[in-house]
């Protein structure tokens, strides 16, 4: 899972590092030769599409995902454990209903041969299925660790949930803080 989440954030990286020589080549043209690439907000539109299901796919895995828990830490171990299940548990719904209708508007978008609205005129089946495949991946890792923190909730394995799957507190957080600080030196 780690390779995976790896992947998804360099890719994402790599992308809005392109989109930024993209956006820096398109206004010095515009500058200097009163020329423009006329894409530049198309193409950043796809970028970012892609790139936040990726980054959801780096929070999941990091447990990163925002969650208010001013009462979390008070609870007991074994209800801690039941509410990250069901945050897992709706958390892959959406990501499930989310790919569902990405499904849907790419079949629409195939069917009617939509372009873009814009001077390039892109047929939207081509991003689109980059964000689907980008919506579809969110999804079975959604799926995959729900599937862990059940097994973990039937054998009542609560502190294995909450440590793989609740809420990272500020001890959590400040020891991955002071790892990475570690590790950069």
């Amino acid at each position: 899972m780690k390779a995976l989440t790896t992947l998804s954030a360099w890719i994402f990286g790599l992308a809005m590092i392109g989109l930024a020589f993209f956006v820096t080549a398109d206004v010095i043209a515009r500058k200097f030769f009163s020329f423009s690439f006329e894409g530049t907000g198309e193409m950043g539109g796809y970028i970012l599409a892609v790139g936040a299901e990726l980054t959801f796919v780096v929070a999941l895995t990091q447990r990163a995902h925002m969650r208010i828990d001013v009462l979390y830490a008070r609870l007991p171990v074994a209800l801690r454990a039941v509410l990250d299940w069901v945050s897992l548990v709706t958390l892959a719904a959406m990501a499930l209903l989310m790919a569902m209708l990405g499904w849907q508007m790419l079949r629409d978008s195939i069917s009617y041969h939509s372009t873009a609205q814009t001077p390039w005129a892109t047929p939207l089946a081509w991003p689109q299925s980059f964000w689907l495949a980008s919506l579809a991946l969110f999804a079975l890792v959604a799926l995959w660790q729900l599937a862990l923190a059940s097994r973990a909730l039937v054998a009542r394995r609560w502190e294995e949930l909450n440590a793989r799957f609740g809420s990272a507190g500020e001890k959590d957080e400040i020891e991955a803080e002071l790892a990475d600080l570690e590790r950069r030196r």
